[in-house]
């Protein structure tokens, strides 16, 4: 059944980085001699259950991105290339409009998370297929603390039912593009995919993840990253 359902990722690589205080954009700077978008790109193309690839990028670095990355690289899906938003929504919501027609799930992914596995993609590809709207994430290790707007402690969550949602987040094709469209209705903005489908009052499924599947932020992330590359490399 798996291998009759077509599905499309879409990798967002169309931030600006400025916490990464770089000349050049962060999914560019290299771990261990490979730029951060080649190590994702390559775990999804490795994917058995992912059909295509849709990589979203800023406009005006998509020649730059085709000629001194992608060629550098041999893949074996097709990557279409799309121009990205101002904000990251507008940009997942341009890559839904280039999804090939018989997309029936979409995986969403951060291009600045090279360390996802093949396992969890495709364990929440198979979640979305029974559940319609999957979230990857871990539970939170420290205790979380809600402050007001002076940075008085107001509240103290409980800790068992909290979890740091991560990438990939996996939909039903038509579910995810109702919800955006219903987000542009109302000029709504979401942090991520998993709210806009939750605001049309469809449940989201959770999946635990791995602590590994960062999303390479700030030059601390890079020693954190390179860290994960050398233990993994220990283990092969």
């Amino acid at each position: 059944m798996l291998n009759k359902v077509f599905v499309s990722a879409i990798i967002a690589a169309a931030g600006q980085g400025k916490r990464m205080k770089s000349r050049i954009n962060k999914q560019y700077l290299e771990l261990d001699g490979k730029p951060i978008l080649i190590h994702t790109l390559e775990v999804f193309d490795k994917t058995e259950l992912i059909n295509e690839i849709i990589l979203i990028l800023k406009e005006d670095e998509i020649e730059f991105c085709r000629e001194k990355i992608l060629n550098r690289y041999e893949f074996r899906k097709k990557i279409i290339l799309v121009s990205g938003g101002r904000e990251r929504q507008e940009s997942v919501y341009n890559g839904l409009k280039f999804v090939n027609k018989n997309a029936q799930i979409v995986v969403v992914h951060d291009g600045a998370r090279p360390f996802v596995t093949a396992d969890v993609i495709e364990k929440s590809i198979c979640e979305a297929l029974k559940n319609k709207a999957v979230g990857v994430g871990v539970p939170v290790k420290d205790t979380i603390k809600v402050v007001d707007e002076n940075s008085y402690i107001i509240d103290t969550p409980d800790r068992s039912k909290l979890w740091g949602i991560q990438t990939p987040q996996v939909f039903d094709y038509d579910i995810l593009i109702k919800a955006h469209e219903k987000a542009i209705e109302d000029n709504y903005l979401g942090t991520d995919d998993c709210v806009l489908v939750e605001r049309l009052g469809h449940r989201v499924k959770m999946i635990e993840g791995n602590y590994d599947n960062i999303k390479i932020t700030t030059p601390e992330d890079l020693i954190l990253g390179e860290a994960i590359l050398n233990r993994r490399k220990s283990k092969i």
